[in-house]
């Protein structure tokens, strides 16, 4: 455990080293704590894959303040409990014009593209956190067999919608914007809307799913998400 004091009104708290589910049960859990805290200086939470970023007012505490608390908060966290994931489950429509990297993606692990397919949407995968850009939740989970490197160059417009793999993680881009990842499929499901409550489909914590549908059923899907 770690306390970086990483701005005049940010301390970074750093609850391990690598990419795992035990790690990321200790950031919800100390999530949880700090949200039930009461601590009046915190303005806002940015939980990462193994870190959780508290953001407070500096007229209201000082770093050292605040490490006091924070390390109360953090002893015994096992104790804390966690309620059962909310499953999400993302219909995708892969290959194609929708997942132009499909293709290289079976050709760099040997594979065919539907083992692709059926290797991806057979996976659990745990949303981490939140960030890029509203709504774009870091799947990690992804299976070894397909893990991939990110593009060497990013494309300047990813449409939304789209599903892609970088390393060991997936994800869909809830909006148009320039991004690097490989693209396999798209989605019909709109992940993120301003008008909504909540507005984003995925929350930290959330358990996904992908499932397989044809280019007739995401029609079908995106009128009716419409």
């Amino acid at each position: 455990m770690e306390f970086r004091y990483s701005s005049d009104r940010t301390l970074l708290v750093s609850l391990g080293d690598r990419i795992a589910l035990d790690t990321h049960y200790r950031v919800l859990k100390f999530l949880r704590r700090l949200e039930s805290s009461g601590i009046r200086a915190i303005r806002n939470l940015s939980p990462a894959y193994c870190s959780v970023m508290v953001h407070f007012d500096p007229c209201a505490t000082s770093h050292e303040e605040l490490e006091v608390q924070l390390r109360e908060l953090v002893c015994d966290l096992d104790a804390v409990p966690l309620h059962s994931p909310n499953r999400v489950e993302i219909p995708v429509c892969y290959g194609g014009e929708f997942g132009p990297d499909l293709p290289d993606v079976a050709a760099l692990h040997g594979l065919t593209t539907n083992d692709v397919i059926r290797i991806h949407s057979e996976s659990m995968y745990h949303v981490y956190f939140l960030g890029f850009v509203p709504g774009f939740g870091y799947l990690g989970g992804l299976p070894d067999s397909i893990a991939t490197p990110r593009l060497p160059s990013p494309r300047k417009r990813v449409e939304v919608g789209s599903v892609g793999i970088a390393g060991n993680q997936t994800g869909i881009y809830p909006r148009p914007t320039p991004g690097g990842w490989r693209l396999i499929g798209r989605t019909p499901l709109q992940i993120f809307r301003a008008d909504r409550n909540p507005m984003s489909l995925l929350s930290i914590g959330d358990e996904v799913r992908f499932r397989a549908v044809t280019l007739e059923e995401f029609r079908e899907l995106e009128a009716g998400a419409a």
